[in-house]
C-alpha cells in the first residue's frame, strides 16, 4: 500500500505539472530588438491577437526609455567631443597656416640678402659679386702687366742712364785730360814766349 500511495502521489504531481499553466518570464536583458522579439514570442494568443502582460509592456517601455536616454547622453557627449575636436582642428589649421607663412618668410629671407636696405635674390647677388671679382681680377692683371712693363722700362732706363753716366764720365775724363794737355801746351808756349 505504501508503494501505491507513493506512486499515486508521484503520478498526480507529474500530471499537474504537465497540464498546469507554464509560468512565462519576460527577459529584460539584451538589445531592445531582442526584447521585442522575446515579448512577441512569449505572449499568449487570443483569436488573432497577442495578449501581453502589462508588467512586461511597462518593463519594455522602461528599457526603451533608458536606451533612448542613454543614446541621447552618448549623442550629446559625442557632439561635445566633435565640437571640441572641431575647435582643436581649427586652432591647428590656424597654427599650420601661421607656420606656413613663417616658413615662407624664412625661406624668402634665406634666399635673399639685404644689401643697402634692398632685398636681393641670392642668385642675383652671386652674379653681381662674381662680376665684381672678375672685373677686379682683370684690373689687377692689367695693373700687374702695366707695372711689369713699366718696371722693365724703368730698369732699362736705369741701365741706359748708367751706361750714359759711364760714357759721360769717360768723356769728361778725356775732355779734362785734353784740356789739361792743351793748358800745358799753352803754358809751355807762354813760357817759351816769355823766354824769348
Amino acid at each position: 500500500m505504501k508503494i501505491k500511495n507513493i506512486l499515486l502521489v508521484t503520478l498526480l504531481l507529474t500530471v499537474s505539472l504537465t497540464f498546469g499553466q507554464t509560468v512565462k518570464k519576460f527577459t529584460d536583458t539584451g538589445s531592445v530588438d531582442n526584447q521585442f522579439d522575446n515579448l512577441i514570442k512569449n505572449s499568449n494568443k487570443y483569436q488573432e491577437y497577442k495578449v501581453v502582460k502589462k508588467t512586461w509592456l511597462l518593463k519594455l517601455k522602461s528599457n526603451v526609455t533608458d536606451s533612448i536616454s542613454k543614446s541621447k547622453t552618448e549623442i550629446s557627449s559625442a557632439n561635445k567631443l566633435i565640437s571640441a575636436q572641431k575647435k582643436s582642428v581649427d586652432s591647428l589649421k590656424l597654427a599650420i597656416h601661421t607656420s606656413e607663412v613663417s616658413i615662407n618668410n624664412l625661406n624668402n629671407e634665406i634666399q635673399s640678402i639685404s644689401l643697402f636696405g634692398m632685398q636681393i635674390n641670392k642668385g642675383t647677388f652671386k652674379t653681381i659679386m662674381f662680376s665684381i671679382i672678375v672685373v677686379l681680377a682683370l684690373l689687377l692683371l692689367l695693373f700687374i702687366s702695366k707695372f711689369k712693363q713699366s718696371n722693365s722700362i724703368t730698369k732699362q732706363a736705369k741701365l741706359d742712364l748708367k751706361e750714359l753716366d759711364e760714357e759721360f764720365e769717360a768723356h769728361r775724363k778725356k775732355a779734362l785730360e785734353r784740356e789739361q794737355k792743351v793748358r800745358r801746351q799753352l803754358q809751355d808756349e807762354l813760357n817759351k814766349q816769355k823766354k824769348e
